[in-house]
């Protein structure tokens, strides 16, 4: 399989966001991403879509939008919306109605930041996700790199530090992130995870300070989607639009904290009596399964079934274990940076039926 590396879920001037988009195709060149996906809010920027290239380099930018209704107080129910070709921000105010019409397009709808918490110092609500009668989705933003820095600013005193210092930010998703994805799994719902950096690159003030919080390039180095493809990219619009969606929509990814050190290599796999399959794919139970991981490098591995923790492997680069029973299974890795233990690797589920 091929292995992309993806960061989704920015903005840019046309909606709440600093830069154009070919500031951030040049922030992913030098980033060595090789996808982006730029989702501005309520707007869906047409004309855009493409490979940039810088020499050799190049990155292919995809446009969807984030859309929410903006006449509510406070706009709560963010849906990630890719690979629809028209505007739907006009059913905004009803969740439901928005998610039957993005699937209806054949597009993706992902629920984003699902619990945000407010940001009182610098004015901003909790929006979460809160219309959980929902059907239909494709997935959850489980990993949201932007709205994580809103649990680590209890003050002005921390929020200077961590804008001078955002490598400290991040330690993983949120817990009831993972145990809603985790609820869905066990109810036999297949729930795609995707990690999306928020990317604004928006200029703060505090006091005498003004800073750049998680500049672009910066943002592309720490969260990002690793997409398992059938074939390369092969720098056509059409055709590498469709492999990237098709690899969103069935799981065939994995969420990587790339800041540390880099996840690309990661995999997850389910042996059974005659097929061997990847995250997002199912296989019977019946004759046995076996499932092996492997990570970049020796690290605190975890395998989840149904949201229970099956096994733990303290300092490992791979595991093999037999699976007991029916079920979601996946993978979480853990290891240290700068003086914390911080998830690295949030695989998707691999369906044992």
């Amino acid at each position: 399989m091929h292995e992309v590396i993806v960061n989704l879920h920015m903005h840019t001037c046309y909606s709440d966001g600093a830069g154009v988009h070919q500031d951030i195709a040049r922030a992913a060149l030098r980033a060595a991403l090789d996808v982006v996906i730029v989702t501005d809010h309520n707007v869906l920027a047409r004309g855009l879509e493409g490979y940039y290239r810088e020499g050799d380099r190049r990155v292919l930018m995809l446009v969807g939008e984030e859309i929410h209704d903006q006449a509510r107080t406070p706009q709560k129910n963010h849906l990630l919306v890719l690979g629809v070709d028209r505007e739907l921000a006009t059913s905004a105010a009803d969740p439901q109605t928005l998610i039957d019409q993005v699937r209806e397009a054949g597009g993706l709808s992902f629920l984003a930041h699902p619990f945000e918490q407010a940001a009182p110092i610098f004015h901003q609500p909790d929006i979460s996700w809160e219309d959980w009668s929902v059907q239909g989705f494709s997935g959850l933003e489980i990993w949201n790199a932007l709205s994580e820095l809103k649990t680590v600013i209890p003050s002005r005193l921390r929020a200077a530090f961590h804008a001078c210092f955002p490598a400290f930010v991040a330690h993983g998703p949120p817990i009831p992130t993972l145990e809603k994805w985790d609820a869905y799994l066990a109810s036999g719902r297949r729930v795609v995870a995707i990690g999306g950096s928020d990317a604004h690159a928006t200029r703060h003030h505090l006091g005498p300070l003004s800073r750049v919080v998680f500049p672009y390039e910066f943002h592309f180095r720490c969260v990002n989607t690793h997409l398992l493809l059938w074939e390369p990219l092969t720098g056509t619009l059409q055709d590498d639009r469709r492999s990237v969606l098709a690899a969103l929509r069935e799981g065939r990814c994995y969420v990587g904290y790339d800041l540390p050190a880099s996840t690309s290599g990661f995999r997850f796999t389910a042996h059974g009596r005659e097929q061997i399959v990847t995250m997002g794919q199912e296989i019977p139970h019946k004759g046995g399964v076996t499932l092996q991981s492997r990570v970049p490098a020796a690290s605190e591995m975890r395998l989840i079934r149904d949201g229970v923790l099956v096994a733990r492997w303290a300092n490992h680069p791979a595991f093999t274990h037999t699976a007991p029973g029916p079920g979601a299974y996946r993978v979480e890795v853990y290891r240290r940076y700068l003086g914390r233990r911080r998830g690295w690797i949030f695989s998707n589920p691999i369906y044992v039926r």
